[in-house]
């Protein structure tokens, strides 16, 4: 009940700004969202946003399943990217840059670790990379839960030092592949329907990468969700479940990325219905299954770039349009204030 009465104080506030009613079209949509998740967590309706101390993590690990080939680099590429982060070289530093974005990355469980003296890198290992997933479960369920608990304290760190906003964002080579598995065992979407060209595999890597995932989600059926996730999963995608949870647990948006963190985000949601509430879209990959598990949350993104990149390059990108949904919301005049009469 008090979720409804907020619903309907929201959206009269919205409706009394200085406009046509829906004239802001998808700003209005987030902006709704933005004050219900803030009210929600005031108890009371809120006349005000604050999403100006927004944090990327990127979340970044190894999969076993990348030692045969359905990548067109080798896993050596996530910790040489996982470097260029913390040198700041990385499109998605450049992206955090123009926008005043705090960015922290976190080593899940690279096959190596990297040094670091800058304080960006987080260091939460589960092991040296996942196993094959085609033949072997990726981690066991302890793992998945370390990781799943690691991610909540990660998330929960960055809030207390005042994170209004979180972006998540993933660098692990072979990481589609996990991605599409756990899609396809959750949902029972078809393999060939989840399955795309990653970061840009030829036709021999396709074919060799449908098998191998096929493998994978064939010795997964009628398992749990958390099965499921140890069975299929990345270091990096358990700790983003984990991450959603405990946004969702302290009433924290989170603009989702592209098609890895959706996944992780949709598994979360399924572990945790009310994980859906917190969840913004920040842009439409180009990766294949993507668009379908937008449509499991009946999402409407805000960008279509046709981005295929990771890192949490698309949310980036997406966060001056939710500083202008906060700042309507806010300060935009009402009819009644600004003494206009329709």
């Amino acid at each position: 009940m008090l979720a409804n009465t907020f619903d309907q104080s929201i959206q009269n506030r919205i409706d009394q700004k200085t406009k046509p009613l829906g004239a802001l079209g998808k700003l209005e949509d987030i902006a709704f969202q933005l004050a219900k998740i803030r009210s929600l967590s005031l108890g009371h309706l809120a006349t005000s946003i604050d999403v100006s101390n927004p944090h990327v993590i990127v979340f970044a690990g190894d999969h076993g399943v990348a030692e045969r080939g359905v990548s067109i680099a080798p896993s050596a590429v996530t910790q040489q990217m996982v470097m260029n982060f913390l040198a700041g070289g990385a499109a998605i530093n450049c992206f955090c840059r123009a926008n005043a974005i705090a960015f922290n990355v976190v080593d899940c469980g690279m096959l190596e670790p990297v040094p670091d003296s800058s304080g960006t890198l987080v260091l939460s290992r589960l092991g040296c990379g996942t196993d094959d997933f085609s033949l072997h479960p990726a981690m066991t369920l302890e793992q998945s839960t370390q990781g799943i608990e690691a991610g909540r304290n990660i998330v929960a760190s960055k809030i207390k030092s005042s994170a209004n906003i979180l972006m998540f964002g993933e660098m692990g080579i072979g990481n589609t592949s996990s991605a599409s598995a756990l899609l396809c065992a959750i949902t029972e979407l078809p393999v060939a329907q989840s399955v795309g060209l990653g970061t840009g595999i030829n036709a021999e890597q396709l074919a060799l990468k449908l098998a191998l995932v096929q493998q994978g989600v064939d010795r997964v059926h009628s398992k749990s969700v958390m099965e499921i996730l140890s069975e299929l999963g990345g270091f990096e995608i358990v700790h983003m479940v984990g991450g959603f949870l405990e946004a969702a647990k302290r009433r924290v948006p989170v603009l989702v990325d592209g098609f890895i963190v959706s996944v992780a985000a949709l598994i979360a949601a399924k572990l945790e219905p009310s994980v859906e509430d917190v969840l913004l879209f920040s842009h439409t990959s180009q990766e294949a299954a993507h668009r379908y598990v937008l449509e499991q949350f009946n999402a409407k993104p805000l960008l279509d770039l046709s981005l295929r990149l990771g890192e949490g390059t698309g949310a980036a990108l997406a966060y001056p349009l939710i500083k202008c949904a906060a700042e309507f919301y806010n300060s935009m005049a009402s009819f009644e204030s600004a003494g206009v009469t329709v």
